[in-house]
């Protein structure tokens, strides 16, 4: 069956969350006084991602709620036993710095635009539906999308199947006419494919590997992809 809607993930794949993370989190270390408690800025930032990738996993599997991960982030981070609302303005205030630097990877747009009138789009998330609506209308780019989705509200999240098929639900497809974009192989790609989906891997970084995916470099290369041309040598198919 044909494609007629794409489900996007959001955060390093239209979003460039790497990117806002680190700048986000360096201005607010400084800010704070915490740089100066390692060896140089970018070993506090490894610390923070390590602790960042562990409690996200904790999160994703139903261990704690969105809040309490984000507190126990800041806890481990910080060394200290913070009370709930200490924790919460600690990283309220590292939000104001992660915000300002928010910004769409150059490509977001101009595909969004190429796929507008031949395909629906949605966003399925493994992050809150409060964080990305705000994300999203914030970048300009909300009304974009008929439909977002997140494992915050949901209870479960990717690489479940019932993530992947809520969404389709959602905008009242069947997931054999829906493909989704992710930047994470397993969790996006191969998780949409055993769900039923046609998973496309965004493969941003040029890591390459896992031949069994569906995999792009560029979201340039996604028009033609879903038309049905996987020449991915071929030229741009917009400016």
């Amino acid at each position: 069956m044909p494609i007629r809607a794409v489900l996007w993930d959001v955060d390093d794949t239209i979003f460039d969350y790497h990117g806002a993370d680190r700048l986000g989190i360096l201005r607010h270390l400084r800010a704070e006084g915490l740089v100066g408690g390692y060896d140089s800025a970018d070993q506090a930032l490894g610390r923070w991602k390590e602790i960042t990738a562990v409690h996200w996993a904790r999160f994703s599997a139903g261990e704690v709620d969105w809040e309490g991960q984000r507190r126990d982030r800041v806890r481990m981070f910080t060394g200290q036993a913070l009370s709930d609302d200490e924790a919460d303005a600690w990283f309220d205030r590292y939000i104001v710095h992660f915000e300002s630097a928010w910004t769409l990877f150059p490509d977001t747009v101009p595909v969004l635009d190429v796929l507008a009138d031949e395909y629906r789009h949605a966003v399925l998330s493994n992050s809150s539906l409060v964080v990305q609506e705000r994300k999203l209308t914030v970048l300009g780019v909300r009304d974009r999308f008929e439909a977002v989705v997140c494992a915050a509200e949901l209870g479960f999240s990717k690489p479940d199947a019932q993530a992947f098929h809520t969404a389709c639900e959602a905008i009242g497809l069947p997931p054999e006419e829906v493909a989704y974009v992710g930047d994470e192989p397993d969790i996006d790609a191969r998780g949409a494919v055993e769900a039923g989906l046609t998973g496309i891997w965004l493969d941003r970084t040029g890591i390459g590997g896992r031949p069994e995916l569906i995999r792009i470099t560029g979201l340039d290369q996604l028009p033609a992809l879903l038309r049905g041309d996987t020449r991915f040598g071929a030229p741009s198919t917009f400016g």
